[in-house]
């Protein structure tokens, strides 16, 4: 079901959100978007977009399970390659910021076929990797262009979509980024039992070859403007913030370094940060555009949403761990325990759809995080002898809660923006949901971390520990979501108060 608000709503924010206008609706650049030109091209752009978003969800987890066959390959230690695991993480929380800027100064149909490039061919190299040095620069390459394909790939979404079908073009977007997370454990698994941990990185080559052909044949150009200055300076500050931040965070519960190098770390992390956003309010064009936050919905959408999703998001890294340390089964039946997720994703468009139009992106924000947080708990139940069927319903039941939180928060951050500010949008939402990703694995490690500082091995007791406060997380979400108005977004989700209607 799409909802189709076109002809029946007037634009909000002033004259700036041109292509509202009545039927037929208008890009940015006064035309009409691509899909309604070309009908095909409904299919054919969402199809080469969720490519590139599973290829770069994928790659941020499919390394879990194979990481003790790459020590041993390596010459290494499993502990070791965790900084494998992060390193791509921070690559993609690093350039993501400047992701915007390189689409406007040379046209999103170009960086995104050059992003595609450079993954995959990251990709190969990972896997001709001989030492662990080498898997790190090159996992650092891959994040690189994973970087690029994320935001730039939203933006061509957005652009192509006339916004009364920002829903359908939005759940393109959620689906891989839903799905990658839950199956890259078992992929992973799957290639390292039966062919080599080598594969699960070229198995990229085919995708990126795919989707580079189809961006240069089917992705329109945007026009480019020469005039945009690189704000080296800000992507500096914000860049070496959010790794060390990140770094920070990593330290907390699987400490590398001293206690007072990891305080340092932190502080060190929160200085840049906000010195760049006190710098931002003078430079003239920051490498983050901090002004989009004075616009409810996205502030809302990109923070107290990214809130919520740090505590769902440490699921897919905390159960496959439960099941395999915690309960002893193996990668193959923990993968297959926990893949049903995914299937879920793929239920939650119509019904989300339906629910919007009926109650509204705040009440429907609110009660998912009230629903997510319960769901997260309900991990604390689950044991060793609970039946296998029962597991799987569970965890097909948290698929859906996650699925909504992000596929609404996600609309909702993008329902108002101004034309002009998309590609910075995008940008800083992509920063945002990348790092929600990432602190999510990194908070559910380091309390992993501290639940086992006595040296006490990791039972099901205390994954039960952590399952409960990771359910906090979401929770905290909520006071941002009861900000909102009831008629935030409502030119994209239909919704009208039965009181307005009646008056």
């Amino acid at each position: 079901m799409v909802i189709s608000l076109g002809n029946a709503c007037s634009p909000s924010g002033g004259g700036k959100l041109l292509y509202f206008m009545d039927s037929p609706d208008l890009n940015p650049q006064g035309q009409t978007f691509a899909v309604e030109r070309d009908p095909s091209l409904r299919y054919i752009i969402p199809a080469v977009v969720a490519v590139a978003f599973l290829m770069e969800q994928l790659d941020s987890t499919i390394l879990i399970t194979a990481v003790p066959d790459i020590a041993r390959s390596l010459a290494t230690t499993p502990v070791r390659m965790n900084l494998a695991v992060t390193t791509y993480i921070l690559s993609l929380a690093m350039f993501i910021p400047v992701s915007g800027w390189f689409a406007d100064r040379f046209g999103t149909r170009r960086i995104f076929a050059l992003a595609l490039f450079v993954f995959t061919l990251g990709s190969i190299l990972c896997g001709l990797a001989t030492s662990l040095p080498m898997l790190i620069a090159t996992r650092a390459l891959q994040g690189f262009g994973g970087a690029m394909m994320t935001p730039v790939g939203r933006l061509i979404l957005i652009r192509s979509f006339p916004r009364s079908q920002l829903v359908t073009a939005m759940t393109y977007m959620t689906l891989p980024a839903v799905i990658g997370p839950v199956i890259g454990p078992l992929l992973g698994g799957f290639l390292t039992t039966y062919l080599s941990w080598r594969w699960i990185f070229w198995v990229n080559l085919p995708f990126g070859l795919i989707g580079m052909a189809m961006a240069l044949r089917y992705v329109e150009d945007t026009e480019r403007d020469e005039t945009i200055k690189f704000d080296f300076r800000g992507f500096v500050m914000v860049g070496v913030g959010c790794v060390l931040l990140q770094y920070g965070i990593e330290n907390i519960g699987r400490p590398t370094i001293s206690v007072w190098a990891i305080f340092l770390v932190l502080a060190a992390a929160g200085l840049l940060l906000v010195g760049f956003v006190r710098y931002a309010r003078t430079a003239e064009a920051p490498a983050v555009d901090l002004t989009l936050f004075k616009l409810r919905t996205f502030r809302i959408g990109t923070l107290a949403g990214g809130i919520c999703r740090v505590g769902l998001n440490g699921v897919p890294f905390l159960l496959p761990l439960m099941l395999q340390v915690g309960f002893g089964l193996s990668p193959i039946v923990s993968g297959t325990l926990t893949f049903v997720s995914a299937l879920s994703a793929l239920v939650v468009r119509p019904i989300s759809v339906k629910l919007l139009k009926l109650y509204g992106f705040d009440r429907m924000l609110t009660w998912s995080a009230v629903f997510g947080a319960t769901v997260v708990a309900g991990f604390a139940l689950i044991t060793p002898d609970t039946p296998h069927w029962f597991v799987i319903l569970y965890v097909f039941i948290f698929g859906l809660a996650r699925a909504a939180q992000f596929m609404t928060s996600n609309t909702l951050s993008y329902s108002e923006t101004p034309a002009a500010q998309l590609s910075r949008a995008t940008s800083l939402g992509g920063v945002l949901q990348q790092l929600s990703v990432s602190f999510g694995v990194s908070v559910a490690a380091m309390l992993l971390g501290l639940v086992t500082l006595d040296g006490s091995s990791l039972t099901p007791e205390k994954f039960h520990i952590v399952f409960l406060l990771m359910a906090v997380i979401p929770l905290c979400g909520i006071p941002g979501f009861l900000r909102l108005q009831p008629e935030d977004g409502m030119q994209v989700s239909g919704h009208r108060r039965q009181s307005a209607q009646s008056s």
